[in-house]
């Protein structure tokens, strides 16, 4: 077994599009409209689905917004240099929420962006030999 996607719900199918592949550098991989059932699934990931697990942008087309609850956390990425990283995603107009760092109570150095809908997104560098 493994980990195919993780799913999350879309106010605005082509600004999250933008935000995942302009600002994150992902690929968009496959795009499905189903319009009886009024959604459009897209998926965008690093490489290619068979390889690895990848994320599923569900587009209802008839909900603009979603509350996010507080049961969802975050969607990790591995980074080389946590801070270029912030740097970079900034430049390409998206939204660094927590600059890198050590993580609380630890050596970890994270930081966290947000996509365009408020889902949170932590960039783990990971320097050589570390993975």
């Amino acid at each position: 077994m493994r980990i195919l996607h993780t799913m999350i719900r879309v106010g605005d199918l082509d600004r999250s599009l933008a935000f995942y592949t302009g600002v994150l550098g992902m690929q968009l991989l496959r795009r499905s409209d189903y319009p009886e059932g009024r959604f459009t699934l897209a998926f965008v990931g690093y490489g290619p689905e068979s390889e690895g697990a990848v994320l599923e942008l569900t587009h209802n087309w008839d909900t603009a917004a979603y509350d996010l609850g507080n049961g969802y956390g975050h969607v990790a990425l591995a980074v080389p240099d946590a801070a270029a990283a912030c740097a970079a995603i900034r430049e390409r107009g998206g939204k660094v929420v927590r600059e890198a760092g050590p993580m609380k109570h630890g050596k970890t150095v994270i930081a966290f962006v947000e996509d365009p809908d408020g889902y949170r997104i932590e960039l783990i560098e990971r320097g050589a030999g570390n993975s």
